[in-house]
């Protein structure tokens, strides 16, 4: 096998474990709830949101970081914090513990994942760096689609092995990695604005408590606004750090290009509607129709199959009338599976009439959505930005995802009946729609076309 390729198998691995604990921990969630009597969904909820915000905050200036460091030791270091951290994971005594140790595990993302980008690209002469884009990006794909059916089989052997699978995985990624990977570093890089990603974890962490917490605590309450107040405050010192700093966590230039701009926002909101879609199906599926935990997740599986079969068919049509266009789409029809959901399901499980057709419709949106969001990025960035544009498209994945979890905890509050999740499909339905929205403002420039003029912005 020629070097690159066997670079690219490595990294992989660490994009496949990044990507898959994003979502995989959802179907766990009966299991750990369960073993921890008396917890409620919203302590819960900071199980998947631990790992998802500092994964998003820290995203880019681990990026930097590695770039002056050294690629292949940020790769490993984000690894082997990856792999300690799943194992405390596994033998997490409490659910604070557990948030804890998911954190940690969010940070062995942030340095793995934009390193290991970095790491791949050189390797391969700049025609071919599509390719490798490509493979890159769909493995974080196919890690998330992959996660509930295989979480559902590893929880049939007990909730922690959902983390357990990560240490041997990781262990092998490690060594595979010491002797194959050689380093990259740019020691000239500007200090990382680690203050910043600071901010952005607070800010989006109080603005995430508000939310989960605003139908117990009053949406009108001292504390409520009180917190709402202090994520506004952050948020807004973010920005002006964004504006000042010489690294910032996202590069105004960046944001300049409108079309990047767009694709961004749209995969923050795409990803909002589909970890609300993701974990209200867990609950749906184990709640109201009492399927034990492997079924469920072998129920949810044909959405991702279909999402896999249409991926490149749509990669290809974005490349001829525009990601944006396909991803618009794409978002349509999966909003339409929230459509059929709520015409359709009830507290009497049929799942071939009531539940599949939606899973297969939103599916298929997902399909198309995906390959569109990194195309976009193709289309509208020149070669020496992608690695950039794809780690702040990324980082707008991430904070949707995690905006998704606490927004769905508090549209749906304590279900108990079919009727309790009308909500959580419409407000999935809402979300995808908004991000077609913004997809559409992509415009139709096809992948390959003539790019923005060049930036002037450090690659991660």
């Amino acid at each position: 096998m020629e070097r690159r390729w066997r670079v690219l198998l490595v990294v992989v691995v660490g994009v496949f474990m990044a990507g898959l604990d994003v979502f995989i921990v959802n179907i766990a969630f009966p299991q750990i709830q369960h073993d921890y009597p008396g917890t409620s969904l919203s302590s819960l909820s900071w199980i998947l949101s631990s790992y998802t915000i500092v994964f998003a905050a820290f995203l880019i200036v681990a990026g930097r970081w590695s770039d002056a460091v050294g690629r292949k030791r940020a790769f490993l270091l984000g690894i082997g914090l990856f792999v300690a951290a799943s194992a405390a994971c596994a033998a997490a005594p409490s659910v604070s513990f557990l948030v804890a140790a998911r954190a940690v595990q969010g940070l062995g993302a942030a340095l793995l994942l934009p390193a290991s980008l970095g790491l791949v690209l050189p390797e391969f002469p700049p025609e071919q760096r599509h390719v490798a884009i490509g493979i890159w990006a769909a493995v974080g794909g196919i890690a998330a689609a992959a996660g509930p059916p295989l979480g559902g089989l590893l929880v049939e052997a007990g909730w922690r092995w959902v983390f357990v699978v990560n240490v041997p995985v990781g262990l092998a990624g490690l060594v595979a990695g010491w002797f194959v990977l050689r380093e990259i570093r740019h020691p000239e890089t500007a200090r990382p604005d680690f203050l910043g990603a600071g901010l952005l974890t607070a800010g989006v962490a109080t603005l995430v408590v508000a939310i989960v917490q605003g139908s117990s605590w009053g949406w009108t309450s001292a504390r409520i606004l009180g917190l709402l107040v202090l994520s506004a405050v952050l948020l807004s010192l973010v920005a002006r750090r964004i504006v000042r700093h010489p690294a910032p966590i996202v590069e105004p230039e960046l944001l300049a290009v409108r079309a990047f701009s767009a694709a961004t926002i749209g995969s923050l909101l795409f990803f909002v509607a589909f970890a609300a879609m993701l974990l209200a199906s867990v609950l749906f599926l184990t709640g109201i129709w009492h399927e034990p935990i492997l079924t469920a997740g072998l129920m949810i599986s044909p959405g991702p199959a279909m999402a896999a079969i249409t991926a490149v068919p749509a990669a290809r049509l974005g490349s001829r009338i525009g990601p944006g266009r396909v991803g618009a789409l794409g978002t349509v029809l999966f909003a339409l599976g929230g459509v059929w959901w709520i015409g359709h399901l009830g507290s009497e499980a049929n799942y071939a009439l009531d539940y599949l057709p939606g899973m297969l419709i939103g599916g298929l949106g997902v399909g198309l959505v995906i390959p569109s969001l990194t195309g976009a990025v193709a289309a509208t960035l020149p070669p020496d930005r992608l690695a950039t544009g794809i780690a702040v498209q990324t980082t707008g994945r991430q904070l949707g995802s995690a905006l998704g979890f606490a927004i769905l905890i508090a549209v749906l509050g304590t279900p108990s009946t079919a009727q309790d999740f009308t909500d959580a499909w419409g407000f999935m339905l809402i979300a995808s729609l908004l991000a077609g929205m913004a997809l559409l403002a992509v415009g139709g420039l096809p992948a390959g076309a003539a790019r923005e003029a060049p930036l002037t912005v450090p690659a991660v």
